[in-house]
């Protein structure tokens, strides 16, 4: 028996049905799509500058207005000059008498000066400052008697830095969940009012559509999350804040990983729940639950960075850990089993939420008209 070339070659004959592509293609070709029309969106790119233009303006601004409040010019005379040479935040000029001092006060050359009093009385102070019209606290501090002060339990970074870092971390997080789901929300409802999905379900699984979505908007945040992470550290390195980066670095790196799991998870919630309805004006109302889920741990992390025993408990919760242990790994409240603990918590919980929202999304994909009762959409 003979065969065609064309036959014996594996080609492929007129009628013959085109082989269905693997769920690994499936999901990458869906991946990419989602990726590609962010990418070429000027909106997403617009919004993407202006976002990195802000945290390095925020950085610069900063330093800079720091940088030029300088320190604080005093005139001193006598043993006030000696009392005052190593205060801190005072730039100290010694001055031959008091008339001169004061001279140098009123000409605006000085914001101040301390002049020894002739006349003190035993027990009352031996300094007089001269100012014109309020005394610059950095002096008043300085010639004030403070107690001596033995701290128990010191905190190893400022309570300010740990607020700001607290702050940031929570901003960026909620920001980019919030963008991001509710752009993979807005997608999946639209392309369900427009009958579009039917077409894509004749291709690819549920299950497909629904991880091609979560990966791609997934690489897009965590993309937009690595360029805020080299703009703010090249912009702490330009301005000589090279201690605080080293600091911060540590609970950089643990914010990025905990932020990959963690969008994972929100992604998946709020694609399932968008599913539930075939209209652009039900959006809001079906994700809002899950933005809620988003929003009350970013304010309790907020509210409660100063409080060690509110912030551990929000490290390990799964929808508040992206946050809450990069903070406490910046303050160094956390041993080192903890991060790694709280992130296979965080990877568990992803797993379950995936799956229930797998089933959500692939029930709910089809019916359109009225919205798709939760407990109808859980179980088929």
């Amino acid at each position: 028996m003979s065969f065609s070339s064309s036959t014996a070659s594996g080609a492929r004959r007129p009628g013959d049905a085109l082989a269905a592509p693997s769920l690994r293609a499936s999901v990458a070709l869906i991946a990419g799509r989602e990726i590609t029309s962010r990418v070429r969106s000027k909106s997403f790119l617009i919004s993407t500058a202006i976002l990195l233009l802000f945290v390095v303006a925020g950085i610069v601004g900063s330093h800079l207005f720091s940088s030029s409040l300088g320190d604080t010019r005093v005139a001193a005379v006598g043993a006030a000059a000696e009392l005052l040479d190593y205060a801190p935040g005072l730039e100290i000029e010694s001055s031959t008498s008091a008339e001169a001092a004061e001279r140098l006060v009123r000409d605006g050359d000085v914001e101040a000066a301390v002049v020894p009093l002739q006349d003190a009385e035993p027990g009352a102070p031996a300094f007089e400052v001269i100012a014109l019209s309020d005394a610059p606290g950095a002096l008043v501090q300085a010639l004030s008697i403070a107690p001596d002060v033995r701290l128990l339990d010191p905190s190893p970074v400022d309570q300010g830095i740990g607020f700001i870092v607290a702050f940031a971390f929570g901003i960026i997080f909620f920001t980019a969940a919030i963008t991001f789901g509710g752009t993979v929300a807005q997608s999946v409802v639209e392309e369900k009012q427009t009958r579009i999905v039917e077409i894509l379900l004749t291709a690819v699984p549920a299950k497909a559509l629904l991880a091609g979505k979560v990966i791609g908007s997934s690489v897009l945040a965590l993309g937009q999350i690595l360029l805020i992470a080299v703009a703010a550290g090249l912009s702490l390195m330009l301005t000589g804040q090279d201690v605080l980066l080293a600091d911060l670095g540590p609970a950089a790196v643990w914010f990025l990983g905990f932020f990959a799991i963690g969008f994972v998870l929100l992604a998946a919630m709020f694609a399932a729940s968008a599913a539930l309805v075939s209209r652009l004006e039900d959006v809001g109302t079906v994700i809002q639950p899950v933005t809620w889920l988003v929003m009350l741990p970013y304010f309790l992390i907020i509210f409660f960075n100063d409080n060690e025993a509110v912030l551990t408990v929000m490290s390990y919760v799964p929808f508040s850990s992206p946050v809450g242990m990069p903070v406490r790994i910046f303050l160094e409240q956390a041993q080192w089993w903890e991060p790694l603990v709280a992130l296979v918590l965080l990877a568990a919980t992803a797993v379950v939420i995936v799956q229930l929202g797998a089933r959500m999304y692939r029930n709910s994909l089809l019916r359109t008209g009225a919205r798709v009762r939760l407990a109808e959409a859980l179980r088929g």
